[in-house]
């Protein structure tokens, strides 16, 4: 152990050495040439552009020009390595897009719209939207392969600050509070499998939720390859916990249960704020549909592998929760999925009899694997942003023999176990809508930049101009309706805690202020997490 120590203390001296050496005060890259391209502490590209030579995997031994953006770490000895294949950027899409949303949203969408027929609309309209959404992320993923997703495209199109304000937000309270609300949602179904008679106790669904973060966070932090295995199976599973609830609706459909379908649009239309809230309960339940831009870095020729997984996973997702809602209402009325707290399980109880302890369990294996998938995304954010030094130095380091970003994946889960001690589902999820739609329509903003800035830019995945324009707006609609029609202190404290981050950023970011024994407390968590920062054996090459 000793001798690991002192390795680890050579390794964070001699890395400390070669930043200095090849960035300086003004973290001016350290420029080099190669057969007249240029090459930039260890990525090799042309003078012009941002294109960096990968290699072949096809066993030649020759380079192809491959993109690599901002901040990959493909040619370092230890980097993140590209293991997510297409079958598994679809698993973490479904797998994190469908967690407890559709077992619990029906019924508050039911209540935000007053209509079966609105409420429906909006579920496909969450589709299409999420769809559109991630096909021009498909477009920024593939000219930027870096891991970080909306910060690496904001770095590309404004620069460093609003960047900076996206990873400040994302990583103190969008990813956490996403990660703690399902985990929560987790909680609540594997504890009430238990319960029958009364509510289950809040100290029991808090302490079950923590031991959740916990499991997720060692499985994350032990193997890349594991946490994706946890995903694909959990994926699998819930998939037929979704065929089970299908086939149960088209069963009672069978039997000629139609009467909640019929005279859908009878009740008067709901309000345009109404609307714009009944859209926040509807996104949360396909939020995740961006979070494979999160692991660019790490899929396998991502410049197919991303849009492709995007095209098959999102409409499977859509066509699920389409189906799903046609069997909620085909054994029950709307009445009764307003007054149920967990629709999912009232509906087991009327169809599966004996068998009804399924839902619970199928929920309670829906949401695990969403989670896993959020904290799978969320570690990849911290290690791209503090890899450019928006954040502390430590989250961008990896395990020197599992390669996983085990300093960003224990930061998220600190931060969400003290969500789930103190948080509640509700407040959380109004909170987390409002704040990321604001980012969402930011990366519209900066795909529509870099057309005009970098029109030569090389774009192997190209969306049409009028996708992002349509998602623009709809984001737009969707941060100021509700603050037109019902304004809540709540949306100002959410802009107040954005625009904070500037506090931060002038100082530490732009200045490069940093206190003196911040090295220190970087070496300590570097030798008690034997971890290392992913340039640190190059200069051993």
């Amino acid at each position: 152990m000793r001798d690991k120590l002192s390795q680890l203390f050579c390794l964070q001296r001699n890395a400390r050495k070669y930043n200095s050496d090849t960035q300086g005060h003004n973290n001016v890259p350290n420029k080099n040439t190669i057969n007249g391209s240029t090459y930039t502490n260890g990525h090799v590209g042309t003078a012009d552009g941002p294109e960096t030579t990968e290699a072949d995997t096809s066993g030649s031994g020759r380079m192809r020009k491959s993109l690599e953006g901002r901040g990959s770490t493909q040619n370092d000895s230890i980097h993140l390595k590209r293991r997510v294949g297409l079958f598994s950027g679809v698993a973490l899409i479904v797998g994190t897009m469908i967690g407890s949303g559709i077992f619990v949203s029906p019924s508050g969408l039911l209540v935000r719209t007053g209509s079966v027929g609105v409420s429906f609309l909006i579920w496909l309209a969450c589709g299409l939207l999420s769809l559109l959404g991630a096909l021009s992320y498909a477009e920024l993923g593939t000219m930027n392969t870096s891991s970080g997703a909306e910060w690496a495209y904001f770095m590309d199109a404004f620069g460093p600050a609003p960047a900076f304000l996206f990873s400040w937000v994302s990583t103190l309270v969008l990813k956490p509070s996403q990660m703690a609300i399902i985990c929560l949602s987790f909680a609540q179904y594997a504890v009430e499998a238990f319960v029958s008679e009364c509510d289950p106790p809040i100290s029991v669904i808090k302490m079950v939720a923590l031991l959740a973060v916990i499991m997720i966070l060692f499985v994350n932090c032990y193997s890349v390859d594991l946490g994706m295995a946890v995903q694909n199976i959990f994926t699998a599973a819930k998939l037929v916990a979704v065929l089970i609830v299908i086939c149960g609706g088209a069963y009672k459909l069978a039997q000629g249960n139609v009467q909640h379908l019929t005279n859908a649009f009878n009740n008067p239309a709901p309000s345009v704020g109404a609307v714009a809230t009944a859209f926040y309960t509807g996104l949360w339940a396909y939020d995740g549909w961006n979070n494979l831009n999160y692991v660019t870095e790490e899929i396998q020729n991502p410049s197919k592998n991303l849009p492709r997984s995007i095209i098959i996973g999102i409409p499977l997702v859509t066509l699920c929760y389409a189906l799903i809602n046609i069997s909620y209402l085909a054994a029950m009325s709307p009445i009764e999925m307003i007054e149920s707290e967990a629709v999912a399980v009232t509906f087991g109880n009327r169809i599966l009899g004996a068998l009804a302890w399924l839902m619970p369990l199928s929920v309670t294996v829906s949401t695990f694997g969403s989670a896993n998938g959020t904290l799978f995304a969320a570690g990849r954010l911290c290690f791209a942003a503090s890899r450019e030094g928006h954040l502390l130095d430590i989250l961008s380091y990896v395990h020197v023999r599992r390669l996983t970003p085990a300093p960003g994946l224990i930061f998220h889960s600190l931060i969400a176990a003290a969500m789930v001690l103190y948080g509640t589902i509700d407040s959380l999820i109004d909170f987390f809508s409002f704040t990321a739609w604001i980012f969402y329509g930011g990366s519209m903003v900066a795909l529509l930049v870099m057309r005009y800035t970098k029109p030569n830019y090389p774009r192997p995945y190209k969306v049409p101009l009028i996708i992002p324009i349509l998602v623009l707006v709809i984001s737009g609609y969707l941060v100021a309706a509700p603050i037109v029609e019902k304004p809540q202190i709540e949306y100002l404290y959410a802009v107040l805690f954005i625009l904070a981050g500037l506090i931060f950023y002038v100082p530490f970011v732009k200045m490069g202020l940093t206190p003196r024994f911040m090295d220190k407390v970087t070496l300590f968590f570097q030798l008690l997490l034997e971890v290392v920062p992913t340039s640190s054996m190059a200069m051993f090459e």
